[in-house]
Formats: C-alpha cells, structure tokens, sequence
C-alpha cells in the first residue's frame, strides 16, 4: 500500500529513491558546486587585495587626530604640530552645533594648539596692551596663524586675513577640540564663572550668545564624565561579570540537561496556564456586561456613539464585553480543538526536544562550537572596519571655500590654499575662507572609493553568512550522525563533530558559499532599501514612501523564508552530500509533506527556547542586582563600591542572554536537524525487521504500533 507522503508526490516533488544500504551521514562524498567555490575563493583573494590597497593609500591618523585648515594633523610625531594636539577654532560662534566641529565643517580657521585658551581676551585688547606690556601679545600669538607677528596690523586687516581670532573665550579640550568652558551656576549658564563677555568688535554680549554654536556640549561633557565613571565600574567589578557570565553557562547546560525530563511538563502548564488565563477573560466579560444590565445608556451600540477618542466610553457599552466574551471563546475553542487534534504531533515535538537533550549530552563538544563561529564572525567584522576606515581616509587633503553669506557662488567649491588670496574670492565673498574639508582625489582609485565601500559590504554580509552557514553544517553532521546510529551511543562514531566539519570544509565549501550568497544579495538589498529610506525621509512623496516601505517588507519576509530554506538544505548536505539545489529542493519538498508537524514543533521549540533565555538572564540578573546592590550579607563586603551598580547588572543581563543563546542555537539546530532525519527515518522504513526505525524507544512509543504499519506512517 502506498504511502501518505507518497500519495503527495505529484505536489510535493516525484517519490524518492533510498539507498538501502543507507545508514547515516554518508562518508564517500565528492565536491559540490565548485564552480561556486572557485567563485568564492577568488573573491576572498580579491578581498585581500582590496584590504593591501586600502591599506597602502589609506591612513587611519586622519580619524584619531583632529586636522587643521590646511590638512595637517594636530599632535603628529615629526612635524611643526607635534606638540600642538588640541584644534582651535577662530570663531565658535561660527559653528552650529558639535557635531560640525567634529566632522571639521564650520566655517572658520582651525587651529593646532598646544593648550586651550584659559581667559578672556580679544585682539583689541591685546593690541592696547602691548605698548606697555608686550607678554600679552605673546600669550596671544600661540592662538594665530604660525609665523604671524605683527601685533600692530590693523584690526580690520586682521580679520580679513584670518591671521588671528578676533577675541578668546576660556575652553578645555574634549575629542582633542577646544570647547567653551562652560558650567551652571545657580541655574544660569556661565563661562569660567562670567555670564557677559566682549566681542572682537569691542561689543559687551552675553554667553547666552554661544548656546547656538554650543548646543550640546554641556550633554556631551556630562557623558564623558559619566563614561569615565562607568570605565571605573567596570574596572572594579570585571572580574565579578566574568563569574556572573559563568553562572549563565552553568545555568544554561543545568537547563539543556533538564529538557531531558521537563520539556513536556513546561510545555503543557504554559498551554494550560494560557486556556486559565483567556477563561478568566471569557469570565470577566461576562461579568462587566452582567453588571452594565440597566444602567442607562449601556445599551447603546458602538455604532450609535460613533468614534471616540476617549476609548473609555466603549467600555461603558454592553455590546462591547460582549464583543470581546465572544472573541475570547473563538481564542478558547480553537486552542482547544487544536490540542485535542494536534495532540500526537505536540507529543512528537516534545519528544524530539527530549531526544535534542539526550544527543546533546553524548556530544558535549558541539555545545562549544559557538565560540569558533564567534571567533569568524569578529575575524570579519574587525576586517570589514579596518578596510572601511582606511578606505575613507584614503586620499590627499580637499579644500572647499566656506563662505558665511549663503548667496556667495564660490561656496563648496575646490579651492588651493597656496594661491586662495590670489584670487578674486575674498573680495566678492567677505569672510570667505578655503579650509580643508574631506580626503579625496582625482586618481582612478579615488573615483571608485564608493565602489570599493560597497564590495566591502557586499563581502563581509558573504563571509558571516557563511561563517553562519558552517557551524549549521558541521552540527546538522555531528547530530545526524547520533541520530542514525543504530545503537545508541555504542554506533556513534568518534569525533563527529570535527569529522562533520572536515567534511564540510572539504567538499562543500561552495555549496555553503552558494546559499550564503543568496542570502548576502538578500540582505545587501535591504540595505541599500534601509539608505534610500533614511534619504526619504523628509520627502513628501507619499506613494514613493509607501512603495519603499513594501519592498521592505517583501524583501524581509523573503530574507527569512532564504533563512530557513538554508538551514534545512545545509542539514541535508550534512546528511547525504549532494548539491546546494538540491538539498533546498529536497529539505522543501520533506518539509511540505510534513508541515504540521513542522509548525507544531516549530512553535514548541521557539517558546521553550525563549523561556529558557528569559530564564537563565533572569535568574542570574536578580543574584547580580542583590550581589551588586549589597544585599547579600554573606557577599557584602566582597561587593565593589560603585557609582552606577546598573552598569555591571546590564552588562551580566545582557552577556548572560547572550550566553544562553549561544548554548540554545546548538540545541535548537539539534532539535532541527533530528526532525528532519525523524521526517526521513519513516519515509524510508516501516518499522519492520528488514527496514527498522533508528528512531528512540521514546518516540517508538509515541507513534504506537498502528502508527508502525505502513499504511498510516505519516499520521
């Protein structure tokens, strides 16, 4: 008698021929899709390529040194600045906001100085002082343009010349740029204990006139100060997150274990704690709308009091418990029905979580793979930002006039620092000045840096997904392996995780650079849809907006279908060797002949999963908060004195979620990859002596002996 998977065959793939002599991850294999895997391997050479020329144009000094007007670095070794590590700027008051200073966008000199300003003080000033005293003009010179001495040119020559600041306000460095020292005194904002100072232009004003360039500052001091003291926290309490990170990886194996034996009881008092839950709704509808009966106006209908913002009034309506006590009751019914006719395939997925634990258990080393995947995942992460850093400095010093009228037509353009006073420029755009503003160039290297910026990119999304896509296969092996062995654990092979990775490495390589390219594209193109949405941003084109935001939608629904389709093809290469096609066709067509136990177990593994991160950060998060807040009296004095006890609690909440995820992903691709072979183990035998099941005695049991008989094999 055909079979139930078989009688789909003409929707879900032609019927399958099996090995007989099959008997688990198969050994001799041959390379697949290496047409792909030279495809890949070029492109990491080509990507080293990229890495070496970047290196050799690019020069990261350009980010950790502030740079001046004429392009050279502040604080660098061997040069006229090597002592000047502060940059200075001639008119803050030029300046909108911090971030254009950082990004060395304001409109003014830039100035390399050895120290901030420390009074007040402006050229005027200085010029009546130094007939008498010329000290003064000797402090003052250290903040003019090197190589400028002549104290007596005119103020308005000066000025026009950008030769030296018009006035000085006491700053103090930050981000290695001299910032107004500012500071709240009683509520009203001062600069070194003053609120009124005088311009260059002889003009009393009051340092409410610096807020705008200003805007921030006070907030971004607030934070370096509160950053050094979370930088003391952690210096004090390392070694006490290490331990409470430790804790989770106990809790996390402590948990894995008890899956062995909980799996189910956790599972059912959750369904039976959600059926207790919407009953007392179903219960407290009844009751509001029993309690509404007669009181005036209860007995209208939400359609003859229309739409109200003040959502309260609907629920002065009998019609709306009962709404809701009818909507309650469909929920209650349709869980029930569910449970009462998914309850086998709920028994199955509970006993697959069981078996998950068991294998688990046998291969203890798979529960540390995660690490090797981490230890690639930062090898590429810390690669792409060295080669997109030295890629975005790569490049000569660009200057652009900056002009302080907007209408001047010379603004943003290139101009040369040698020969800018030459021209016309100063006297059609008063003020204007030629500052240096990017690193650039005209070379054919320097037209393709966006290109270069983009492989970088497109390559790194490669190389995690397939570091990704390496650890799924090399467990998917290791797991199969257990799962087909016969006799358990007596027939599990030696080191099958390490044989499962050399097979991966060995044979599919482009197999896994083959579906991990798929999913790079994917996600490049959702990349490229996340930047023309933060560029639409201030649109007003409603339609573009709308069509932006579907592609998004589709594009991230397909990168989760791409998602699971890789999973399970690279658990079938695991299994059986063959192609990347293949495999997903294959992987497919099993999983739709089984797609209610797919969603069942699916759905089961996700919360108990879920319960189980929540559970390990929790439980160590409530132990960090008493330990770090001093209220263990066992640990009180062994706690650190802290300013903020939050930092470390985080980071221990947070490392400790991170822990467990990494712990539940080897489980989680351990229940996947037995399912899959649980799926395979009743299509290719029947339970009889001459094609016996190498599923569990557990899961024997579960399917009973109707469920042995051919004719309902696939319930």
């Amino acid at each position: 008698m055909a079979r139930k998977g078989d009688a789909s065959a003409s929707l879900y793939g032609e019927p399958r021929k099996f090995d007989p002599k099959f008997r688990g991850p198969i050994h001799n294999r041959h390379c697949t899709d290496v047409l792909c895997c030279a495809i890949f391997v070029v492109v990491i050479l080509g990507y080293i390529a990229l890495g070496i020329v970047a290196w050799v144009h690019g020069d990261p000094r350009k980010v950790a040194y502030p740079t001046d007007s004429y392009g050279q670095f502040c604080g660098q070794k061997d040069t006229p600045n090597e002592n000047k590590t502060i940059l200075f700027y001639f008119n803050i008051l030029k300046c909108a906001s911090p971030i254009v200073l950082i990004n060395l966008q304001c409109p003014t000199t830039q100035l390399c100085v050895s120290k901030c300003p420390d009074r007040f003080a402006t050229y005027i000033d200085m010029q009546s002082s130094y007939r008498y005293n010329k000290s003064y003009w000797e402090y003052y010179r250290q903040f003019c343009k090197p190589g400028f001495n002549k104290p007596w040119k005119s103020v308005a020559q000066v000025m026009r010349d950008e030769d030296c600041p018009s006035m000085i306000i006491p700053s103090r460095p930050f981000l290695k740029r001299c910032f107004p020292d500012f500071s709240t005194k009683n509520g009203v904002l001062t600069v070194a204990n003053r609120t009124t100072f005088i311009d260059g232009r002889g003009k009393t004003r009051n340092v409410t006139d610096l807020r705008e360039a200003a805007n921030g500052i006070n907030n971004v001091l607030d934070a370096r100060s509160i950053g050094m003291k979370i930088f003391e926290d952690y210096a004090s309490s390392w070694y006490w997150i290490l331990i409470g990170l430790f804790i989770a990886m106990v809790v996390s194996l402590l948990f894995l274990v008890l899956l062995r034996f909980t799996a189910g009881v956790l599972f059912w008092i959750f369904i039976f704690g959600v059926i207790g839950i919407i009953g007392y709704g179903i219960w407290h509808c009844y009751w509001e709308y029993h309690r509404l009966h007669g009181i005036p106006g209860s007995d209208l209908t939400i359609y003859d009091i229309g739409f109200q913002t003040d959502f309260r009034v609907y629920l002065q309506l009998r019609q709306t418990w009962l709404a809701f006590m009818i909507l309650l009751c469909i929920v209650e019914v349709v869980i029930i029905l569910m449970l009462i006719f998914l309850r086998n395939r709920i028994r199955i997925a509970i006993a697959l979580l069981k078996e998950g634990s068991r294998a688990i258990g046998y291969i203890m080393s798979t529960l540390f793979y995660p690490i090797v995947t981490f230890i690639l995942i930062a090898i590429c992460i810390s690669y792409w930002a060295v080669t997109a850093v030295f890629l975005a400095t790569s490049g000569e010093p660009v200057y652009k006039v900056m002009a302080n009228q907007t209408l001047c037509k010379y603004a943003n353009l290139t101009c040369y620092p040698e020969t800018f006073n030459m021209t016309n420029v100063t006297k059609l755009c008063p003020g204007a000045q030629c500052t240096f503003a990017f690193y650039g160039g005209e070379s054919l290297y320097h037209r393709y840096i966006f290109v270069f910026q983009f492989s970088n990119i497109f390559v790194f999304l490669w190389l995690v997904n397939f570091a990704i896509a390496l650890g799924q296969c090399a467990l998917a092996g290791a797991f199969a392996s257990y799962y087909w062995a016969f006799r358990k654990p007596a027939d599990i092979p030696a080191c099958p995780l390490f044989a499962s990775f050399g097979r991966a490495i060995r044979y599919h390589t482009g197999s896994l650079a083959f579906g991990s390219l798929i999913l790079a594209v994917v996600q490049l193109i959702r990349v490229i849809l996340e930047y023309l949405d933060h560029k639409l941003k201030g649109s007003q084109n409603a339609f573009a907006k709308f069509l932006l935001c579907c592609f998004k939608c589709c594009f991230w629904c397909l990168e989760k279908f791409l998602k699971f389709i890789n999973r399970n093809a690279y658990i079938m290469i695991a299994i059986y060797g063959k192609n990347f096609c293949t495999s997903a066709k294959e992987a497919f067509f099993l999983l739709m002949r089984n797609v209610v136990r797919v969603a069942v177990l699916d759905k089961v593994t996700d919360f108990l999963l879920f319960l189980g991160k929540i559970l390990v950060a929790g439980s160590v998060g409530v132990l960090a908060f008493f330990f770090f807040t001093r209220r263990i009296p066992v640990f009180t004095q062994e706690a650190p004195s802290l300013n903020y006890y939050w930092v470390p609690l985080l980071t221990v909440i947070i490392g400790s979620y991170l822990v467990a995820h990494g712990f539940f992903s080897v489980y989680a691709m351990c229940v996947d990859t037995l399912f899959l072979c649980f799926c395979e183990d009743l299509e290719r035998n029947d339970g009889s002596t001459a094609k016996p099941y190498y599923m569990s005695a557990s899961l024997h049991r579960i399917l009973g002996k109707k469920e042995l008989s051919p004719k309902k094999l696939l319930g």
